[in-house]
């Protein structure tokens, strides 16, 4: 009889691991841009950019993994990630020139990109099968709790202390991080993965998770303007206590409907959960651009959290089910670059379109296409899915 346990310690000390990775991801991207804007004087589109170098360092790292993998094992891979986590979170703390910290905010991602990966890889291959629908979205709660804690947490020590005391604080963070890698316990199998493929390409990309990742990519890319500039349009808008409890109540509904569409999927297949999913998506950005009160930015911030927030977890396993267990982390590498595509180019891109129009009229192209993205999934993949029962 197959083992079908869920909460085992590996299970549990690498969703921890990863709460903590992504704390101190969401601390410096909420503080990034208005550090870069107020202390270094760059422009709207600097700081965006600044704030997405880190997650295009990200996909730089994900892009070639498998093949540092292939060549140094699973495990080196991860504490060289470790390794490069912690050195560039030191080095924010020395203030460097805008030019140093685009190029620490790249390395930053890149080594979290190769930590990261391998942990998501490690637990795609330890949760059973039939329970894996359930296991990553449990899994992907971390990211939820990381999302809340981390944007609180750099939004009061940046009013109440300085932008030094959140550097130290990831510091000592990403320390507790490398440290408490050393307890993971790797499947004995992925430590050498060994894939022979037809080209280079095939050997950084599982093709049969692209379809998924499109959409993904998409839906990232008009999210990734909440994440860049929430905080401004707050401040814009006269609503500043409402914008620092956004990612909070973001994070709670994620939290309350994750373990539910996570069962539902593995119980009904995954349109049941991502045609709302999506819908909810589009909803929340168009909301998002006629806000004027506090209660409608924070119910915006709940209806992201059900549709974008359920959006990565139920595509992540879509494109893990995509493929064979021999190609697991390939999938899991590919559907993260597309995230980190949008996510890292997007704020970039929506910073440059902030010099034409103002927030609003930005959520509102983002909530057309995210609208968009819900037709996209049906063409890509919704259409070819078969009803469980």
């Amino acid at each position: 009889m197959s083992d079908t346990r869920l909460w085992t310690k590996d299970f549990l000390l690498s969703g921890l691991i990863n709460f903590l990775m992504i704390m101190v991801f969401y601390m410096l991207v909420v503080v990034m841009a208005s550090y870069a804007i107020h202390i270094l004087n760059a422009s709207t589109a600097q700081a965006g950019l600044v704030s997405g170098l880190f997650i295009i360092g990200t996909l730089v790292g994900r892009f070639f993994l498998h093949l540092i993998i292939q060549k140094i094992g699973q495990k080196n891979t991860m504490y060289l990630g470790f390794i490069g986590f912690c050195g560039s979170a030191m080095l924010y703390y020395l203030n460097p020139t805008l030019d140093w910290l685009m190029f620490i905010r790249f390395i930053h991602g890149l080594s979290y990109g190769f930590a990261s990966t391998v942990i998501s890889t490690m637990i795609a291959q330890i949760i059973p099968i039939t329970r894996r629908g359930e296991g990553i979205g449990y899994f992907s709660l971390s990211n939820t709790v990381g999302t809340a804690i981390g944007p609180l947490l750099a939004i009061y020590l940046s009013i109440h202390a300085s932008f030094d005391s959140i550097f130290i604080f990831c510091i000592v963070t990403s320390v507790i991080c490398f440290m408490l890698s050393f307890y993971l316990s790797f499947p004995t199998q992925s430590n050498h993965t060994s894939i022979q493929t037809a080209s280079w390409l095939s050997q950084m990309i599982e093709l049969k998770a692209i379809p998924i990742s499109i959409v993904a990519l998409l839906s990232a890319i008009c999210y990734s303007g909440v994440l860049t500039f929430i905080n401004f349009y707050a401040q814009q808008l006269r609503l500043d206590y409402a914008g620092s409890l956004f990612f909070v109540i973001y994070s709670l509904s994620i939290f309350l409907s994750r373990p539910f569409t996570g069962k539902l999927m593995d119980q009904k297949g995954e349109n049941i959960v991502m045609y709302p999913a999506l819908v909810t998506l589009a909803l929340s950005l168009l909301l998002l651009s006629f806000t004027q009160s506090s209660t409608v930015l924070l119910l915006c911030a709940a209806l992201l959290g059900f549709g974008f927030g359920n959006i990565q977890s139920i595509a992540q396993t879509i494109a893990i089910q995509s493929t064979d267990i021999e190609h697991i982390g390939l999938a899991t590498s590919t559907f993260l670059i597309a995230i980190n595509i949008g996510l890292g180019f997007g704020p970039f891109f929506l910073g440059c379109l902030l010099n034409y129009m103002d927030y609003a009229q930005m959520y509102l192209y983002s909530g057309i296409g995210a609208a968009l993205c819900l037709f996209l999934y049906y063409f890509l993949h919704g259409r070819y899915v078969k009803p469980l029962n």
